[in-house]
């Protein structure tokens, strides 16, 4: 929680924001920050603010501006102060806590601490003995969480309506490395989330909304966390979402904070052919388009197959010319079994041509079928296929088969 923020803010305007004093100019005067106008710097101690760079997009590592009251040392802005006292000191100290008991030699992880779970920092060592003398505040502009939707995440930006800096409470702790040189490091406080930011996520950092609540924290050793720590129910806590990108700890800049809109389709979602749904009306462009495939390839359908509205009444005719066939070839002959030689050869030659006609009304009769069915399964096919054209391969017809290819006739029954 709390792993991104932005913080581009001057060591003046993070001085107002913790409540500490700023020096005022005349008209054409200058403080510490130069400048017309007042509170253009600050008017308290400032240690190592050469480290810090304003980001839109703040990770863990980064240095960061952090007001804390303590012991004023000498080396405090050129030695302004009184080093017997204690006072606010504005400090740039390194984001993801390290405790003054790692070792000299250990690579630090500033991404193991950089949050600390405000209701059991008083049962963790690395805490507990910081919560006494080692608060401090933590001033940014806003911060970035992201909402999770199964595989993919969706960040977040959230700030205050009116673009006043946040506060966060935090806790800051000293180490010396294998050189000698003393680091300054913090983490900040998280509480449970508010009722208006639980869709987003279950937690969400101690936000100190007012100057009562800053000062206790900075000053008050004797009131109980439990009255500080508690989620920040104002209404003028406000967020949108913001680009992907925002996961590279490298990207930065202005187009951190730009609001997208999580609707808004990717440009390669505009090459992407959909499936048209059967329920839906066909555009017109759809339309014409299949007409004129339908009508490039109507040729070589017609070259292959006869048209089908015809079909039915060349079927019947033919049907009704086998009849007639078959009853003037067989009526009027008297079949015998008696073995006449010139009897037997007339009916032969009838029965031969009989079968050869039959057989010959047969093919054409499936032939017709044929046509018939192809012709409905490619308009099927070219339905099924959006208007994709395609062309038949030609058949080629086969002809009558003779009446002595292995066919029976009728004379076969009297030859013996």
């Amino acid at each position: 929680m709390c792993g991104r923020v932005r913080c581009n803010l001057s060591p003046a305007q993070a001085a107002r924001a913790f409540g500490f004093s700023t020096t005022t100019s005349a008209a054409g005067g200058g403080g510490d920050g130069g400048g017309g106008g007042g509170g253009d710097a600050s008017a308290v101690p400032m240690l190592r603010m050469d480290r810090y760079r304003p980001s839109y997009n703040v990770s863990p590592g980064a240095y960061l501006p952090v007001g804390t009251v303590r012991a004023v040392v000498p080396e405090c802005d050129g030695g302004r102060g009184d080093a017997n006292g204690e006072g606010p000191v504005i400090e740039c100290m390194k984001w993801g806590l390290v405790p003054s008991f790692t070792g000299k030699t250990e690579k630090p992880d500033h991404f193991r601490m950089f949050n600390a779970r405000s209701e059991s920092i008083k049962e963790k060592a690395s805490f507990r003995r910081l919560i006494p003398k080692n608060r401090c505040l933590v001033a940014v502009e806003g911060f970035y969480e992201w909402k999770k939707d199964g595989s993919k995440k969706q960040p977040y930006y959230i700030h205050l309506q009116d673009q006043r800096p946040l506060v966060f409470a935090a806790l800051f702790d000293m180490w010396a490395n294998s050189e000698g040189e003393t680091i300054h490091t913090f983490t900040i406080l998280t509480t449970r989330a508010s009722t208006s930011l639980k869709w987003l996520h279950d937690r969400m950092p101690v936000i100190l909304g007012d100057k009562d609540s800053i000062n206790t924290w900075l000053n008050s050793s004797s009131v109980e966390l439990e009255e500080i720590t508690i989620p920040y129910k104002g209404t003028d806590l406000v967020w949108y979402p913001v680009t992907a990108a925002m996961g590279k700890t490298s990207f930065d800049g202005p187009e951190c904070i730009k609001e997208v809109r999580p609707s808004e389709k990717p440009i390669s979602a505009f090459f992407t052919r959909k499936p048209a749904s059967p329920y839906c009306p066909v555009k017109s462009e759809k339309i014409a388009l299949e007409i004129a495939e339908t009508t490039a390839f109507r040729p070589a359908k017609e070259e292959c197959f006869e048209p089908g509205e015809n079909q039915s009444e060349q079927i019947y005719q033919e049907q009704t010319e086998v009849k007639q066939d078959e009853s003037t070839i067989v009526k009027g002959e008297h079949i015998t079994l008696h073995h006449d030689d010139d009897k037997a050869g007339t009916i032969k030659h009838e029965v031969a041509i009989f079968t050869d006609e039959a057989i010959r009304n047969q093919d054409v009769l499936s032939m017709k079928r044929k046509t018939g069915d192809t012709e409905v399964k490619l308009e099927i096919m070219v339905e099924n296929t959006g208007g994709t054209p395609f062309v038949p391969v030609k058949k080629k017809k086969k002809g009558p088969k003779a009446a002595s290819d292995g066919q029976a006739s009728l004379f076969s029954y009297f030859a013996k």
